[in-house]
């Protein structure tokens, strides 16, 4: 018996929708949602939907991807997530690179990082791995010297040189462009840096090169990984398309990494 030419259209009209597989990514906003946006239409024409996901911390992502609340995230560097994941059961795993964000020192009251006195208040954040960026920065410029060793995960105390005195208040990132009126200077994330109205490049009195150990990354489940939507994810991420959009949007104060 032959299936009457109807029911095969409805059939077809009714499988449609579940070839386009979607997916749900984790940001933080600013940039890393702003890039996103752009990545949707690259993977729609590669079959891939993409649902962006907004969140306003560090911790929540990572959290929400373990939990199966999303399909991926994108809005960290490296280091960040394998804090993470050595303090939890989280099991997470890298599948590409996004951006460099290099990260600077803002000051409400000094123009150049040479000026700020002995003894000045210095903000940086709560967090193990961006705390240790924020005194790496430091310590590459000779301000201060860490424990020899002292790598991505360095906090306060493997600090074994202060010359300036500089006294350390530790604050979550969010809350660091905030601080600005009341600490002499403070370590600034570029995704809060451009939320506050602060140029990474014009306004940063202390600033890192492209190529630190930072550099953000796409994170999937563990058990995801090798799955065929993560490696076209990760293709549309890195098209030219969405490189240039990063150059002519953000000039050079976040840069492609691939």
């Amino acid at each position: 018996m032959k299936t009457p030419i109807i029911l095969l259209a409805a059939a077809t009209l009714l499988a449609s929708p579940a070839e386009a597989q979607t997916i749900r990514v984790g940001v933080t906003a600013g940039p890393h949602a702003q890039i996103m946006e752009q990545v949707v239409p690259e993977a729609k024409k590669l079959g891939l939907q993409i649902k962006v996901i907004e969140f306003s911390d560090y911790v929540i992502p990572n959290q929400a991807l373990a939990n199966g609340d999303i399909e991926a995230n994108s809005f960290q560097h490296e280091p960040y997530l394998k804090n993470q994941m050595a303090k939890t059961d989280w099991k997470l795993a890298t599948v590409g690179l996004t951006i460099a964000t290099p990260m600077g020192f803002y000051s409400k009251k000094f123009k150049k990082f040479d000026d700020v006195p002995n003894g000045a208040l210095v903000a940086i954040q709560n967090d193990p791995s961006n705390a240790a960026r924020s005194l790496r920065l430091l310590a590459d410029n000779g301000i201060i010297k860490l424990r020899e060793g002292a790598g991505v995960s360095a906090g306060l105390t493997e600090m074994v040189d202060n010359p300036k005195k500089l006294k350390f208040v530790e604050l979550d990132a969010a809350q660091l462009p905030r601080s600005l009126p009341d600490v002499d200077i403070a370590a600034v994330n570029n995704n809060y840096a451009l939320q506050a109205g602060l140029d990474p490049i014009k306004d940063s009195i202390l600033k890192e090169k492209n190529d630190s150990p930072w550099v953000n990354v796409l994170v999937v489940r563990e058990q995801d990984k090798d799955k065929p939507w993560v490696k076209t994810f990760v293709s549309a991420y890195q098209t030219p398309s969405v490189k240039q959009f990063i150059a002519e949007k953000f000039k050079g104060a976040y840069v492609a990494a691939w």
